[in-house]
């Protein structure tokens, strides 16, 4: 097993805090990323956590990243935003996007938010969540450097194109799932090969084309598969079509073509989707779906659990949290 050391959730939100800012990032920035970076370990989300941030610094630090961001909203249509993140980190764009298209989505019903001119390498349930927490339906999906062979090829070409989904339950913690449309996430292979643990056949091939186990030799030269075969790869091909085709920013290969590799995230663009059930639904849907979840969770086997609920319950936990030491070694390089 690696080694780790115990850190509090103040810690580690004040290590990135301060890292941030020597980097370039101005306060209201930094207070905003950390905030996530710490929630990510929080939550048990580790490969979204302070694994991120040596790759936030190396952007900060080569310019690319404007440290000083100030995202700005241009209300298109009643239900329409377009939000320009100024060059900026995206969590800093979702703090002026998400209020907006909250408050669009309760007046028309639907309504739709695109970002642009943003470094999105952030968990993306927390957009999501934000949204269902003021009882709409959200949608969030974003794409990145290729990554992924589509179905049917050895080579990359599709970004690991996530996709968020979060439904709300007032009075409860919201129904929300993050998943890549890659076989795994590119950080949870990255995390495996730092840690020598092997990922399933199926995750992806050496660079010589071939099925492997050795997260190493995925990324190291080879390249993740879609899960599903061609159905991850139908739904990559969807994130690419609504995260760029849709939105006017770059598909997952025009964006490395214009990236500066210095290992930081790439500038890109995001889909939001919000929907209100108080003004779409017939009835009482909060009554209704909460008995959808009831026999769920009561169904026969080893225990249905909804989706989300593992970091809503880690969450509760105040206690100190376990961090890489080699990741901590890095980070304290920058």
């Amino acid at each position: 097993m690696p080694e780790t050391k115990s850190m509090t959730l103040d810690e580690i939100y004040n290590l990135a805090f301060s890292k941030l800012m020597e980097a370039g990032a101005d306060k209201h920035n930094a207070s905003i990323l950390s905030n996530i970076l710490r929630n990510a370990e929080r939550d048990g989300s580790h490969s979204h956590g302070l694994f991120r941030l040596p790759a936030y610094l190396t952007g900060l630090k080569s310019g690319k990243i404007k440290g000083s961001a100030r995202a700005s909203i241009t209300e298109v249509t009643p239900s329409f935003i377009r939000v320009d993140g100024g060059h900026g980190l995206a969590p800093t764009a979702h703090n002026v996007a998400i209020p907006a298209l909250v408050d669009a989505t309760k007046q028309t019903g639907v309504a739709i938010a695109a970002i642009h001119r943003c470094f999105h390498m952030a968990a993306l349930w927390p957009e999501v969540e934000a949204i269902a927490e003021n009882g709409l339906a959200a949608i969030a999906c974003t794409n990145y450097m290729p990554a992924v062979a589509p179905a049917g090829a050895s080579k990359a070409f599709f970004g690991t194109n996530p996709i968020a989904f979060a439904w709300p339950r007032p009075d409860k913690t919201p129904i929300v799932y993050d998943m890549a449309t890659a076989a795994m996430a590119l950080g949870d292979v990255q995390v495996a090969a730092r840690d020598g643990k092997k990922v399933p056949l199926g995750t992806g091939l050496d660079n010589q084309g071939k099925p492997t186990t050795e997260p190493s030799a995925i990324v190291k030269g080879g390249v993740l598969l879609p899960f599903g075969g061609y159905k991850g790869s139908g739904l990559s091909m969807m994130v690419e079509l609504l995260t760029a085709g849709l939105t006017g920013e770059t598909f997952s290969d025009e964006t490395k073509a214009r990236d500066n590799a210095d290992g930081g995230p790439p500038i890109g663009g995001q889909f939001l989707l919000a929907m209100s059930p108080e003004i779409i639904a017939i009835d009482d849907w909060q009554t209704h779906c909460d008995s959808f979840f009831e026999r769920i969770s009561g169904l026969p086997g080893q225990g249905v659990r909804l989706p989300g609920e593992r970091r809503h319950k880690n969450r509760l936990s105040s206690a100190p949290r376990r961090i890489n030491i080699d990741l901590l070694e890095k980070i304290a390089s920058f």
